[in-house]
């Protein structure tokens, strides 16, 4: 193979792995929305917390804590670190609250997972 062949497939290969790096950054997001337990999310149609004490019982338990918005999106809280840790520590003092959660958003198959980086209780409506 030529030189200048290698050079141009290499700068080629080179593009195309800034390309994938930056699709995986994720694309910003602001979400509204309860948290609550993950098990409760999908087994009970709930729209909103039952109590705060029930979602922090169940996040205790080793349930995972999530953001059910409207139209009933569940975004899972994700760590951007390897290895991953959970998020449930960030959410606790938010559970069975509405919040406001912005960060990076990715999708996957059908799930929302995000990236909190600031997260907020909205106040009594």
């Amino acid at each position: 193979m030529s030189r200048p062949l290698v050079l141009k497939l290499s700068g080629l290969l080179s593009i195309s792995l800034v390309a994938a790096f930056a699709a995986d950054q994720g694309k910003p997001v602001t979400v509204n929305g309860f948290v609550l337990d993950s098990a409760c999310a999908f087994t009970k149609d709930l729209h909103k917390p039952i109590s705060a004490d029930c979602a922090r019982a169940c996040a205790r338990g080793g349930s995972s804590l999530v953001i059910l918005a409207g139209k009933g999106t569940i975004y899972w809280p994700i760590a951007d670190t390897t290895p991953a840790s959970g998020q449930n520590d960030k959410l606790l003092p938010f559970a069975g609250e509405k919040v406001t959660a912005s960060g990076r958003l990715f999708q996957r198959g059908g799930s929302n997972a995000m990236v909190i980086e600031k997260i907020s209780a909205v106040a009594n409506e």
